[in-house]
């Protein structure tokens, strides 16, 4: 047996805004929390029930950190694979605490915003003149394509 797996995949929406952090380094680090929910069909009542599992997840690395902060906000939905990790700390009584985080970090990790373009209200006004633009590139291409595609039909291969 090769050594050993530690990857975690979540698919879920945020429960609040990320917190961006500057670290000692001068790092930048995002946390948020992400609520992911079962559900299914009592047997015995064929009652619908859900349950909502909440993660805690710490991105670092600046690439991430800069996209989580212009485009994720409290209910978007994301996909990321990250690593589990367990952190002891202290509390302000001096008592040994463990938190159990998702962590994404270097290679290993992946971060997917799943909402359309145009429902996230932190894209700015630029931004969107671009998306426009490339848009509108686009049409412009499929249009030439299409009449180019008739011219094309006279041909027999």
């Amino acid at each position: 047996m090769v050594g050993s797996v530690n990857k975690v995949i979540l698919l879920g929406n945020l429960g609040r805004d990320p917190e961006i952090r500057s670290m000692q380094s001068g790092n930048r680090m995002a946390s948020f929390s992400l609520a992911t929910s079962k559900r299914w069909k009592d047997k015995s009542t064929q009652e619908q029930r859900e349950k909502t599992s909440w993660h805690n997840i710490v991105v670092f690395g600046e690439g991430l950190v800069d996209i989580i902060e212009k485009y994720v906000k409290k209910g978007s939905k994301i996909y990321l694979e990250g690593e589990l990790q367990t952190r002891k700390w202290q509390d302000s009584e001096g008592n040994d605490k463990y938190t159990t985080e998702v962590i994404l970090q270097g290679y290993n990790s992946n971060l997917t915003l799943l909402d359309s373009k145009s429902s996230n209200s932190s894209i700015s006004t630029q931004e969107k003149s671009d998306i426009s633009q490339i848009s509108n590139s686009d049409e412009t291409f499929d249009t030439k394509k299409s009449s180019n595609e008739s011219l094309d039909d006279d041909i027999p291969f």
